[in-house]
């Protein structure tokens, strides 16, 4: 009887990734403007105005949306749109009419639309 010959198959192809080479990425938001938002929604949740929201990474734009109540739609969109920062800013904040309430290039100055006015009693002396 012989024996079994072993036979070894060398590649010279590098290893294939689950992600095909031309698909597009998607936008999401990095954690610096993940604690820009958040910092706002939980004084928003904190004062019973917000209570939900949600986050979505799409090819050209990432949403983060903030809900009164869940079954809702959106009382606000705020969003990343990369191609437009040397435009008008990559940011928005958009109302749930659709109405653009601020746009910019900086993400603290645009979510300051987003703040609670604060009021002050005005008395005369």
């Amino acid at each position: 009887m012989s024996q079994p010959t072993h036979l070894t198959v060398v590649s010279t192809q590098q290893p294939q990734t689950t992600r095909k080479p031309n698909a597009p990425k998607t936008v999401f938001w990095d954690r610096r403007e993940l604690d820009a938002i958040l910092n706002i929604y939980g004084r928003r949740v904190a004062a019973g105005d917000w209570r939900d929201y949600a986050m979505s990474g799409l090819k050209d734009v990432a949403v983060f949306s903030v809900y009164r109540r869940t079954s809702e739609i959106p009382l606000y969109r705020i969003e990343k749109r990369p191609k437009l920062r040397n435009r008008q800013g990559a940011y928005a904040v958009i109302a749930a009419s659709g109405l653009i309430l601020k746009r910019g290039h900086e993400l603290k100055q645009v979510l300051k639309v987003l703040e609670p006015k604060q009021l002050s009693l005005v008395t005369d002396v």
